[in-house]
């Protein structure tokens, strides 16, 4: 462990960062990575506990008492390799991942845990400033091709995990730039998009292809991420022409609230309003104009897409933000007799701090506009029992909203591509694959596998680095007959 006594003497250190009026004013990431002598103190009071139940908690398993260690010994080249042997891209996970591996530090118990994700941050940044972060092309190669459907964290994971193994691998995106909901689904003052073309380059340098502006399936998708597209290839065709078929489309079908004025001019999705801004802050010309600019802004769903509307909402300036959540108001208090799993509690994301009004136990009604564009909306409170909600009489309100964003999450890939593969579904509509065993992430159709969210449905950037990894391992067994890819 680092320091014996560290967990004792010091304290968690938050990340440095704007304040909040300065940092509305700019899409650019505005936390910096700790400097090298806070890392080390951070990573001091690491406990480095008999059961490190940090790296349960993590779905990647990161080693992290061990990087914890020698960053507090300031041996930051060997930290980026022990980080890397379990995570492809700890600059995605340091920046948006929500840390469940802190949740489950031992610390954690009686005091702040350790700042296990800032110390990530660290690692991989400094590693990028230092040159160390380099392409690993495979020695050689095994003339095997294989697709890769989708470009968010799964795909790029299991794309750069065979690529390394020796195959041929290209990846396919329906968009116009590489990355899925990394690139369009997280405003950039998270994460910046030259974060993620800098490891696209690496990619590239080990062989990889990407082919953007490319859908796979014959019928255009209802509903879900817009598409850039401007070619499409059959499935059928993507089956003759690669050895083996990763499907990580991701689960981009959004939850709707089909209730009277759904049809109303103002009523959106998240995923129709974020990547607009994402593309104009990308320099795009003939971007559509919605924008929350000198409007009351209301958002319905109070998770991580909901809060990234709150934030880029503030940016355009809007005149009013509320978030409505059907659920109730979470304890203000730590949730300890959950330890070391995920504790139920009051989250503030930094774009909350930037200005909303929350307001939880709220059903929306009805949207209620004129000439078709949506004014204000009816709402009504309600109470839960028995962990089932029942309206309270006569709370019903009435608010103004010239905008209001769909942010209560998503139910499933989209439904189009699964069945022009013919694979099979789960109750929940997603690809139906085991995770372990003979087949892991192999789907009833031959050759065609599943990872990330098109297989397990809506989740965390870590689950899909985790199924990409492990995925890539399946499909290079099945080509090769063996893997010496880690599992």
């Amino acid at each position: 462990m680092g320091k014996v006594t560290g967990f004792l003497e010091f304290g968690r250190v938050e990340e440095p960062h704007e304040p909040t009026e300065a940092r509305r004013k700019h899409y650019r990431e505005f936390y910096l990575r700790l400097s090298d002598e806070a890392a080390g103190v951070q990573g001091a009071r690491c406990m480095d506990c008999g059961v490190p139940f940090c790296m349960s908690g993590c779905p990647v398993n990161n080693i992290i008492p061990d990087w914890n260690d020698l960053v507090y010994r300031q041996d930051w080249k060997t930290a980026i390799e022990v980080l890397h042997s379990t995570n492809n891209f700890p600059e995605f996970t340091g920046r948006i991942c929500p840390a469940p591996c802190e949740e489950a530090c031992v610390l954690r118990i009686n005091e702040d845990p350790v700042g296990i994700k800032s110390i990530e941050h660290a690692i991989i940044d400094k590693a990028w400033e230092e040159g160390w972060v380099r392409p690993l092309p495979a020695a050689h190669r095994t003339g095997k091709k294989v697709a890769v459907v989708g470009s968010g964290p799964a795909g790029l994971a299991c794309a750069q995990q065979l690529a390394r193994a020796g195959h041929d691998v290209t990846v396919f995106e329906k968009s116009d730039r590489i990355g899925g909901l990394l690139r369009y689904g997280i405003p950039d003052f998270k994460l910046e998009k030259g974060v993620i073309d800098r490891r696209l380059e690496q990619m590239r340098a080990e062989g990889v292809k990407f082919r953007p502006a490319v859908f796979i399936g014959v019928r255009s998708p209802a509903g879900g991420v817009g598409s850039d597209a401007r070619e499409n290839i059959s499935p059928d065709q993507l089956k003759a022409d690669f050895d083996a078929i990763v499907l990580a489309a991701g689960a981009e079908q959004p939850r709707d609230l089909p209730i009277p004025g759904r049809a109303l001019d103002g009523v959106h999705y998240a995923m129709d309003f974020l990547p607009l801004q994402n593309k104009r802050v990308a320099g795009d010309g003939g971007v559509p104009e919605l924008w929350a600019t000198d409007k009351h802004v209301v958002i319905i769903g109070g998770g991580d897409t909901g809060s990234d509307c709150v934030g880029t909402s503030n940016r355009h300036g809007a005149r009013s933000i509320t978030q409505f959540e059907v659920l109730p108001m979470p304890p203000d208090v730590e949730n300890n007799p959950v330890w070391p799993y995920w504790p139920v509690r009051l989250r503030t994301s930094s774009s909350h701090e930037e200005g909303v009004n929350r307001d939880w136990s709220v059903a929306t009604k009805e949207f209620v506009g004129e000439s078709g564009k949506l004014k204000k909306l009816r709402a009504a409170r309600l109470e839960w029992k028995d962990g089932k909600p029942q309206e309270v009489p006569g709370s019903q309100f009435e608010m103004p909203a010239d905008l209001v964003l769909l942010a209560m999450g998503f139910v499933s890939p989209l439904q189009s591509m699964l069945e022009e593969f013919g694979v099979q579904k789960d109750a929940r509509g997603n690809a139906r694959a085991d995770t372990d065993g003979a087949r892991a992430y192999l789907t009833s159709v031959p050759k065609v596998f599943a990872a990330g969210d098109v297989r397990r449905g809506q989740s965390l950037v870590v689950w899909a680095i985790r199924e990409g990894r492990q995925c890539a391992r399946s499909v290079d067994e099945s080509l090769m007959g063996f893997s010496e890819l880690p599992r």
